[in-house]
């Protein structure tokens, strides 16, 4: 009989390695269907959740952050433009000029998984493509309203909850139980509510689990 799982991607819109993750999985499932369905949903995390609307420069942010010199930094950004087109997506060779805030862009996925879990799927790809593709701001309301009626959402109820604080409440306690539960990197793939896989891993290693997991292993199991 063929395994359905669900799956959890906790991630951040502005997380490079998270497209790269979210390839390599789709890739997989496409490995071990139909033997293995999933059902995929989307859930938030924040990499820099105090950072201002305007942005910050990006490489003075991973300066910052990291130590990393533009040296370092051009480095990075081939070998993630590498990973990237491995399973299909396209980096921007000059990388990001800014880093934004993400909330927003959480509190309409939030939404959007109430309204249809495929188009929550449509606004993440979106999202992604955006800020890592297109170098667009993924925290302009134009921008998100956009994207979600590209995603086959209702641009004017995307406006409306933007304009507001709906689903805020909501996307900070879906935070806040992945951060209690010791997730503070990304992206972090739960399976089944039991089995973690982190980080942006190869398609063979997304591969491995899915089948692994599928065939009932032990719940204690630990994959990283």
């Amino acid at each position: 009989m063929p395994s359905h799982i669900r799956i959890d991607f906790v991630s951040d819109i502005s997380c490079p390695w998270c497209a790269v993750g979210l390839g390599a999985l789709e890739a997989a499932l496409k490995r071990v269907g139909p033997d293995i369905t999933a059902e995929l949903h989307f859930q938030p995390f924040e990499l820099n959740p105090h950072m201002p609307p305007e942005g910050q420069d990006a490489y003075e942010h991973l300066h910052e952050k990291y130590g990393s010199t533009r040296e370092q930094q051009a480095q990075n950004r081939e070998a993630i433009r590498a990973r990237g087109a491995a399973v299909g997506f396209e980096f921007r060779k000059e990388g990001r000029s800014r880093i934004y805030n993400t909330f927003d862009a959480h509190r309409l996925l939030h939404w959007a998984a109430l309204e249809d879990a495929a188009k929550q799927v449509k606004l993440k790809k979106a999202l992604l493509k955006a800020c890592h593709t297109d170098g667009e701001n993924p925290s302009d309301p134009e921008v998100l309203v956009r994207l979600a009626a590209e995603s086959g959402l209702d641009p004017q109820r995307a406006r409306a909850i933007l304009a507001s604080d709906e689903y805020a409440a909501e996307t900070r306690e879906r935070e806040r139980l992945y951060t209690d539960a010791g997730i503070h990197s990304v992206p972090a793939i739960i399976i089944d509510n039991q089995h973690l896989i982190s980080g942006g891993q190869p398609v063979e290693v997304f591969e491995r689990a899915l089948r692994q997991i599928a065939g009932a292993a032990p719940a204690s199991t630990a994959l990283a």
